[in-house]
């Protein structure tokens, strides 16, 4: 009877016994709480770009309590850092956002509701940021467990929208010698594809005329929103000259201060996108030259200082399939009775008549998407070492990013739940990269093909610029 006990024994331990992954899998489960509170201190803080020293420092205190070697103020961005554990090759990069965007104050309810703040996580960065620490503290403690040889370092990266934080970060060489890099960005479905984006390029036109009284003698002023104006005028005339991909948008940041004066000073920020980045910087030099023409025009005078500029992302397919093949394993969502009603009340509010809650619970199959709808910053790291990326439900299926409700969603549970399976994923993925030279080999290959000739130089679209650390001043 006693050697029947100790073999049930041992069969009940090889049955339920947790692999090392398994029990990685479980450490970053059993922190959702934890992990859920970092998250929505940032998104308290809804901090813009290059402002988030709170949400900065939050995250580098979370990885330095954990014994990752801190870095401050890199690229001369003092709220960009480097957390660094291990030593020697390989070495793998997470990339870790947390800027908000300006407006898009919102609770974290189903109704629109303004909580009074000036900025909100209406991209999830807040999500983005703590579930790349969330992976990278799990990655370390395997590593630790199971003898595992390498450096892991996690980038913290401000300035996502639009001030290309990780462009000044390429350009300082803080990836130059590392084997690959894994980020992910919160969105309303689960999937890991190896597709692009698009590149961008932005600025601020600042016009600058004459003041006037308006009525008593405008022939004394030279209007600089008239300049503005004309300037936006002959732009939008250029839409129907250049390639149908490309995006031009713009809004005033500038327009005077009151129609009875004639303002002197006038201030409008443009972005242009396309597929190709050689089309951006084409049709970039025409939206100059509208400026020249515009301010010759008014009689008025105008400079340009260019804020932004990031490459299109450079797919890599053999990394993609390994992301894929974890986010498979990991899964989708699974909503509680209050997280459907919840979601029901957003599907409403965006004009659909039902929710597709198999985006979320589900996992979507691996594709190659083209152009993607937007553009990153991490174009620029993926021309320089290989790079792979995924998606996971943290808003309401059907929510656009950019909307009060992805505000609201990343805000509560739903937007907890998906930051903890990109979390699973980023640190299954990187783990398989570390016990696999074959993956990393066979990535880089690719990678080298795909970015073209070997005399390929990386040149940053902002030029030899500093990072434009007030441009949401």
């Amino acid at each position: 009877m006693k050697q029947l006990f100790i073999l049930c024994s041992l069969v009940s331990v090889s049955v339920f016994a947790q692999s090392p992954k398994e029990k990685m899998l479980a450490s970053i489960g059993k922190k959702e709480s934890y992990y859920g509170g970092i998250a929505k201190q940032i998104w308290n803080y809804a901090e813009v770009g290059y402002q988030e020293v709170k949400s900065s420092n939050l995250l580098q205190e979370t990885l330095s309590k954990e014994g990752f070697k801190i870095e401050k103020g890199v690229a001369g961005i003092p709220t960009a850092f480097t957390a660094s554990f291990g030593e020697g090759k390989p070495i793998i990069g997470i990339l870790g956002e947390f800027d908000a965007l300006p407006g898009l104050s919102q609770d974290s309810t189903a109704e629109q509701k303004n909580i009074g703040g000036i900025a909100g996580h209406a991209c999830g960065h807040h999500l983005f940021g703590t579930a790349s620490a969330a992976a990278a503290i799990a990655i370390k403690d395997y590593m630790k467990a199971n003898n595992i040889k390498g450096t892991l370092r996690f980038y913290g990266t401000p300035a996502e929208e639009g001030g290309s934080g990780k462009v000044y970060m390429v350009r300082e060489g803080l990836f130059n010698d590392v084997d690959a890099v894994l980020h992910w960005h919160p969105g309303a479905s689960n999937s890991a594809s190896f597709g692009t984006s698009l590149a961008n390029k932005s600025g601020k036109f600042r016009f600058y005329g004459v003041s006037a009284h308006a009525a008593a003698s405008p022939e004394k002023g030279r209007s600089a929103l008239d300049g503005v104006e004309a300037m936006d005028h002959m732009v939008n005339m250029l839409r129907e000259h250049v390639p149908s991909d490309t995006r031009i948008h713009y809004v005033i940041t500038n327009g005077g201060k009151a129609p009875n004066v004639v303002p002197d000073f006038a201030e409008v920020y443009y972005y242009a996108r396309s597929p190709r980045r050689t089309d951006v910087m084409d049709v970039w030099s025409r939206i100059e030259k509208a400026a020249q023409g515009a301010a010759l025009g008014t009689g008025t005078r105008v400079e340009w200082e260019l804020t932004g500029g990031t490459y299109e992302l450079l797919a890599n397919e053999t990394l993609a399939k390994v992301m894929h093949a974890n986010l498979s394993k990991v899964g989708g969502l699974t909503y509680t009775n209050e997280e459907k009603s919840f979601a029901e009340k957003i599907s409403k509010s965006l004009g659909a008549e039902s929710v597709k809650f198999e985006d979320a619970t589900g996992v979507k199959p691996l594709t190659a998407e083209k152009g993607g709808g937007g553009s990153t910053d991490v174009g620029d790291v993926s021309w320089t070492v290989p790079t792979v990326g995924l998606t996971t439900a943290t808003w309401v299926p059907g929510t656009p990013a950019h909307s009060w409700q992805a505000v609201a969603a990343g805000g509560m549970s739903i937007g907890r739940k998906g930051m903890i399976n990109a979390a699973k994923t980023l640190a299954l993925t990187a783990t398989d990269l570390f016990e696999n030279p074959q993956i990393l080999k066979d990535a880089k290959t690719e990678f080298e093909k795909a970015r073209g000739p070997k005399e390929f130089k990386y040149e940053a679209m902002v030029g030899n610029r500093k990072p434009a650390l007030d441009y949401r001043k």
